[in-house]
């Protein structure tokens, strides 16, 4: 290799590193714009991009440069922050939310999934709904079509219902074969976007709280901060800590399971995460093989314990389904309780609701 081609190869090596780099690093930006916030995404994506530019670099590190060891030395340490990121959410990784034995009882299963509000593929969704036939399903971005298609196949089944058809890409339908207990729709942020909120009766006649979300993520076309997303969940956060019962939060939250603000939703709720140690069940998105990431969640306080987990198919969304089944076991809660949250937790949860409480309605 002639010295032209030496010093563009290394050029190049060290773009591929700063880029890298600058992606670990915006990440920590204290901004709510979404241009920093998007990049709490990709944190599996720029694991392998810092891994790759670290393999890359080694094979024009020279060790008598200085630049090149603080190339070395930067690459490694992004390295080591996105692997303890993504880490908790492999299979090598401690599980969360411990195993149930397949005798353990009341147990009961959820079913959530963004069917894309345009989707022509009605069919497909709802025949895969039928086919995992869970307790209960949770629809998000439904409008009335859907309503249409849904009311025709489920109503059978599905004795109890909550339905809230919307143009705007919130609609939420929550079904159910257990009764629900107070059913209710509620506008935490936006008059527009809806959570639901239910008690749910067990077989067992136990009593368990759900709150149903689809918080608004940090886009130019609706708003360009994420203060919205981020307060809903606190918000949902304060009132799972208020809750009398054992609680299930679940939805498309916007958010990765490994963000700044996901963290500190299941510091001060206390929920548990069952993808830790299992998986990282990328929900979205379905239509790409390499930008995926997991947006569709159910988090559980320490009551339940997990039978299993699976995605749906792709029936023309841009989400898969998720699916888990649980088993009720509040006398073992304590076994994998969450530490409670600090007293600067608990003040960063309201600061968030504070500030959305502070910004211009628009």
């Amino acid at each position: 290799m002639n010295l032209s081609n030496k010093l563009k190869l290394r050029l190049f090596l060290r773009v591929f590193a700063v880029l890298a780099i600058v992606l670990t690093i915006f990440p920590f930006i204290a901004v709510d714009h979404w241009t920093v916030r998007v990049f709490d995404f990709p944190h599996l994506q720029l694991t392998v991009l810092t891994m790759l530019a670290l393999l890359l670099y080694f094979f024009r590190f020279n060790l008598k440069s200085k630049v090149d060891i603080l190339f070395v030395i930067a690459l490694a340490g992004c390295f080591t922050f996105q692997m303890a990121k993504v880490y908790p959410y492999t299979t090598f990784a401690k599980k969360e939310i411990f195993e149930s034995s397949p005798e353990s009882k009341p147990t009961f299963d959820i079913y959530t999934a963004n069917v894309l509000q345009k989707n022509d593929n009605k069919v497909s969704v709802v025949n895969e709904a039928k086919k995992f036939d869970a307790d209960i399903l949770l629809f998000t971005e439904t409008d009335k079509k859907w309503q249409q298609a849904f009311s025709k196949s489920l109503s059978k089944e599905y004795l109890y219902k909550l339905e809230v058809p919307l143009s705007n890409t919130y609609g939420m339908f929550l079904y159910s074969k257990l009764e629900l207990l107070e059913p209710s729709v509620r506008y935490l942020v936006e008059d527009t976007i809806p959570s639901i909120h239910s008690k749910i009766i067990l077989k067992s006649k136990d009593t368990i709280q759900l709150f149903a979300i689809h918080p608004a993520p940090p886009t130019p076309q609706h708003n360009p901060t994420s203060v919205d997303r981020d307060a809903e969940m606190m918000k949902i956060a304060k009132l799972t800590r208020e809750s009398k019962f054992p609680v299930i939060v679940m939805g498309d939250f916007n958010d990765v399971a490994w963000s700044e603000t996901t963290e500190l939703f299941q510091k001060v709720s206390g929920l548990l995460d069952l993808r830790k140690g299992r998986g990282f069940f990328s929900t979205y998105n379905a239509k790409s093989w390499i930008m995926r990431w997991p947006l569709d969640h159910i988090f559980s306080s320490p009551d339940f314990r997990i039978l299993d987990v699976k995605l749906g198919d792709n029936n023309g969304s841009d989400h898969f389904p998720f699916f888990t089944k649980f088993s009720f076991e509040p006398q073992l809660a304590k076994e994998q309780m969450l530490p409670e949250p600090t007293e600067e937790e608990l003040n960063r949860a309201y600061e968030q609701i504070e500030k959305e409480n502070q910004e211009p309605k628009k």
